[in-house]
């Protein structure tokens, strides 16, 4: 199989970290100081669950002209149109895996709407890494689990046999019925979690020992939750107090991404996250005052 990852940061760098260590024919592009490092000292993995070091590895600047079977995307939101463009560039895009492992929903409405349904895939990364001071991926903790799966539910054979072959290089990735339920999961939590620790500058512990603060994360949860239901999304289970039971047992001190991007004047994926909410809200007519106080109370550049 030839795979494509575009973005080599924390995420992407990790899968392909993992996967270079197959019979797979693996292909990065990343762009910039990532591009010229990756190019001159190779992939390099600082993890718990075994670090890394790959000199030689074949990455470029653009996608090249090449016929890959899958197609892995971890760029952030804001340059996933551009991702986007790209491909369409290539030739068959009906016969190809396109996994996107972006924050929210826009990611895989994008390639629905470009694609249809039934040749549409979703992709969630359950994991905390990052790129380091020295372009290293740094790999926090142990959790590294990620879900992929059809956005119809069909059964696909090349992408089971994708996995299959991954779990042999000690990947953990596994293909779910339902994606859309943990797309949605992960979304209701990291659309309170990056919106209220961005917008009072709080980590979770100092939101949830604030009532006030507590009482609207959670409400931001429930909005999120509630919009779901007009894209179809059929839960198991109470997505809400899923989170609840897990935010007990989260560190104190542990804050979002994109606080610490809003700390660092980097661009935000703002618009992205609550924004969407306010969009399809609106679209649906459904209330979301808190999502809307989130995206009107952060100043993004």
């Amino acid at each position: 199989m030839n795979i494509l990852v575009y973005g080599v940061g924390g995420v992407g760098g990790f899968i392909g970290s993992q996967i270079l260590n197959s019979d797979f024919d693996v292909t990065f592009v990343a762009r910039g100081e990532r591009y010229k490092s990756l190019k001159k000292y190779g992939l390099i993995l600082k993890s718990r669950l075994g670090n890394r070091s790959i000199k030689k590895i074949k990455v470029f600047e653009k996608i090249p002209k090449t016929k890959f079977d899958v197609i892995i995307s971890t760029v952030k939101l804001y340059d996933f149109d551009h991702f986007v463009s790209e491909l369409n560039n290539l030739d068959n895009l009906d016969n190809k895996i396109i996994l996107p492992f972006q924050n929210g929903i826009y990611s895989e409405q994008k390639i629905i709407e470009e694609l249809g349904i039934d040749n549409s895939y979703g992709a969630v990364a359950q994991i905390s890494s990052y790129i380091g001071a020295n372009q290293e991926v740094i790999h926090k903790g142990e959790l590294a689990t990620f879900f992929v799966g059809n956005m119809n539910d069909k059964r696909d054979e090349k992408l089971l046999s994708f996995c299959e072959k991954s779990k042999s290089t000690g990947l953990d990735i596994r293909q779910k019925n339902n994606i859309k339920e943990k797309i949605w999961e992960k979304f209701i939590f990291l659309s309170a979690y990056s919106g209220i620790t961005t917008l009072t500058e709080k980590t979770i512990g100092e939101i949830f020992d604030t009532s006030r603060l507590k009482e609207d994360f959670i409400k931001a949860m429930i909005e999120t939750f509630e919009l779901s239901k007009f894209f179809l999304v059929k839960f198991s289970y109470d997505p809400v107090e899923f989170w609840l039971e897990k935010i007990r047992k989260m560190p104190y001190d542990m804050t979002s991404s994109m606080f610490i991007d809003y700390k660092n004047k980097r661009k935000l994926e703002l618009k992205w996250l609550s924004g969407f909410i306010v969009k399809y809200s609106k679209k649906f007519g459904h209330q979301c005052p808190i999502h809307k106080k989130i995206l009107n109370g952060i100043k993004t550049i």
